[in-house]
């Protein structure tokens, strides 16, 4: 089969103040016409870089490619002209990116944005477009196109958002198709029927796809082939079934075992550094030592009585219409213990995080009641709030975004001790604060440092030393871990585990991924629509799920061959 596209040692350089870093270094693969191949590796491994080159969209400004060339159906693109980039782009070689929101124009229409991809390189009249657009939503198996067509980006779901940014990719039937983690964000049951459809069109139309990812299960259900890059290299390359059963290097390895086993519990998971330097623990957590455990947790007095909570939203379905009761969470009742962790899934609407929300008395319950230490929360006074602030804590999906810029990282985590008074003096506390940076794997450095200057792993365990600072007994953990790499994740992953040992912290370990939360919990409770629909043991409720919807969530879980 002929290469569709042929990329030859290519070297691409950045510069900061005229001093040039190598970013890329020698990479050669090829594509063929109708192959999907997948590019994995860590967050800076320079995946996304490599496409970008392909796609000319490298910053020139601070970006070159330095040496080696990139033939597209015989055609050098490195160096090629922008005006023939810009024939190229959209029409031959088209690119889904990572974020909809972020890639969509929130204040265009749906229907209009894929509408100005086909007007730049068809003739077509408007009642063509219009048809022609419908289409696509059909093809990407949008419900309702005419809807969507006229809805703009904030008023449909991720998983439609994302069905928008592909059906704009393939307007002009492109020979290669682009996908830079085009599922990172999305549950995992939307995540499936992303994939299924990329795989469903490129069988359809032939066409090629470079499939960009950071999870090795994940394009094992939709590559033909897999390259896998480690710090600006490709360290291996082959058929997927080889990449996956007979790995080579050392990294591939790391990355298939980072990924917590449905099938097994490892008392910790291995990180990227394991692997690399020999130092694999491969010790099991077994069903005698969790029985032995639950029997202990389960005998003790509850910590947190959640008793038929209801949280109610009025909503408008138009402009002159009446508001509508939307039952967000209805009726959910449930009991966590001192040193549990409790397993809390469902897709994205299904309550999870207004439940955690609730809980946290940071959004109230509309009905219901909820006992912490024995006590009903839902309506204390100014000063018993803020002691409990202390006792129940969260730690956010996105540690950036609840991190203030402003601030050093030691100057956030001090503030939060100096309103509750932890800590005798300021000193005392700065000397904490340290001791507190480093139990999370970071040092003393990391006290006068910014938010931007860490990486996104690096950010969530400052985001975790700031919640462990005040001592809490309760921890929400909310989608902590989704936007992480696979190995950092891992590493994440151990941290909270370790020091759930250490400070006897309890969780509520909110997600939609079903794989983390299972190796994370004791308990698994399964929200859909606002209601438990399965509550019970976490090893149980996978080996043998009861409900349907519990069932279609652990069939979406990427396997791996």
């Amino acid at each position: 089969m002929a290469n569709l596209i042929s990329v030859k040692q290519l070297h691409i350089s950045f510069y900061k103040d005229k001093v040039e870093k190598q970013i890329i270094k020698n990479i050669s693969f090829d594509i063929k016409a109708n192959e999907i191949v997948a590019v994995v590796g860590e967050s800076g491994s320079g995946k996304s870089i490599s496409s970008l080159a392909l796609m000319g969209l490298l910053p020139k400004q601070i970006s070159k490619i330095t040496s080696g060339s990139i033939l597209f159906k015989d055609k050098d693109l490195v160096g090629l002209p922008e005006k023939e980039f810009q024939a190229l782009r959209g029409k031959d070689i088209a690119m889904i990116f990572q974020e909809p929101m972020s890639s969509l124009n929130p204040s265009m229409r749906c229907g209009k944005q894929v509408e100005e991809i086909l007007k730049q390189h068809f003739k077509l009249s408007a009642t063509e477009l219009t048809s022609e657009v419908i289409n696509l939503f059909e093809k990407v198996k949008l419900p309702n196109p005419e809807r969507i067509l006229k809805a703009y980006p904030h008023e449909i779901s991720g998983g439609q958002k994302q069905r928008v940014m592909i059906a704009m990719a393939i307007a002009c039937k492109p020979k290669l198709l682009i996908a830079d983690e085009p599922t990172t964000a999305l549950d995992v049951t939307v995540q499936k029927e992303i994939l299924e459809l990329l795989k469903d069109i490129q069988t359809e139309t032939e066409m090629s796809v470079l499939f960009i990812s950071h999870d090795l299960s994940l394009v094992s259900e939709l590559a033909d082939r897999v390259l896998v890059m480690y710090q600006g290299q490709i360290v291996e390359q082959g058929t997927t079934k080889d990449i996956f059963h007979l790995p080579k290097h050392t990294y591939t390895k790391a990355l298939i075992a980072a990924r917590p086993s449905t099938d097994f519990r490892l008392k910790q998971l291995p990180t990227i550094s394991d692997f690399m330097t020999d130092n694999v623990n491969t010790t099991i957590i077994s069903e005698a030592d969790r029985i032995k455990n639950h029997k202990k947790l389960y005998a003790q007095q509850p910590l947190l009585e959640v008793i038929d909570v209801e949280k109610t939203y009025l909503s408008k379905t138009g402009w002159f219409s009446k508001n509508q009761p939307f039952n967000a969470v209805d009726g959910v009742s449930f009991k966590v213990y001192t040193g549990e962790t409790l397993g809390l899934v469902g897709e994205s609407g299904c309550g999870k995080s207004t439940l955690g929300n609730a809980i946290l008395q940071l959004d109230k319950a509309t009905a219901g009641r909820i006992l912490y230490k024995g006590k009903d929360i839902t309506n204390l006074s100014t000063s018993e709030m803020r002691a409990l602030r202390k006792d129940i804590q969260i730690i956010f999906q996105d540690p950036f975004a609840s991190l203030n810029p402003r601030l050093t990282v030691g100057n956030a985590i001090l503030e939060p001790m100096t309103v509750h008074n932890i800590g005798i003096s300021h000193e005392a506390r700065k000397e904490k604060v340290i001791d507190i940076l480093n139990k999370v794997g970071l040092d003393a450095t990391a006290f006068d440092r910014y938010p931007h200057e860490f990486s996104g792993g690096q950010r969530q365990r400052v985001g975790i030393a700031r919640t462990i600072a005040l001592e809490p007994q309760l921890i929400v953990c909310d989608e902590s871990v989704s936007a992480l790499d696979i190995s950092v994740q891992a590493q994440v992953l151990n941290l909270l585990n370790d020091l759930k040992e250490q400070f006897g912290f309890t969780y509520i370990f909110i997600s939609h991924d079903l794989a983390v939360v299972k190796y994370m919990s004791d308990q698994l409770l399964v929200m859909n629509k606002g209601k438990i629909e399965e509550i019970g043991d976490a090893d149980i409720i996978y080996a043998s799920p009861k409900k349907a919807y519990t069932k279609k969530l652990i069939h979406a879980i990427p396997k791996g061959l």
